[in-house]
């Protein structure tokens, strides 16, 4: 019976000794492990405001240049315009020019083509007159 006893209390008592070691060792060196999970999640916040700091960058500078493509746009649309008006031989060629350049800004709508008066179905055969043969027949498309 002592021989069992001792066979069960050495094991347990090692555990309880192992499992007292890691505690304080897990206490004495906290910073060991969660030290690198710390560092990457930094990094990998520091990249995210990064990433976050680009994008807003890129879309100001769209938005500035898409204002800009706006601005030469209304520019050459008076330079075109300019020029109509001074190079233009006569009225009526200074009045189409003018309208040619500004038909993007005033688009009209555009009529709507109505379907033919007559709805009839194509067909898939050849008309024929009332009493000629049909193409079926034998007689059809010879001379006599």
């Amino acid at each position: 019976m002592e021989h069992s006893l001792l066979v069960w209390l050495l094991p347990t008592l090692a555990l309880v000794v192992g499992v007292a070691i890691g505690f304080l060792i897990a206490r004495l060196v906290p910073n060991a492990a969660p030290s690198s999970t710390q560092r990457q999640l930094d990094d990998v916040q520091e990249r995210f405001d990064s990433y976050q700091n680009e994008v807003v960058t890129h879309f100001n500078s769209t938005a500035t240049l898409v204002k800009k493509l706006t601005q030469s746009y209304q520019e050459v649309q008076d330079h075109l315009a300019e020029g109509a008006n001074r190079l233009a031989l006569d009225e009526q060629t200074r009045q189409r020019l003018l309208a040619s350049l500004h038909a993007d800004a005033s688009v009209a709508p555009r009529e709507r083509l109505t379907p033919p008066r007559n709805q009839e179905p194509p067909r898939d055969y050849a008309p024929k007159a009332p009493n000629a043969p049909g193409m079926l027949d034998e007689h059809y498309g010879l001379k006599k």
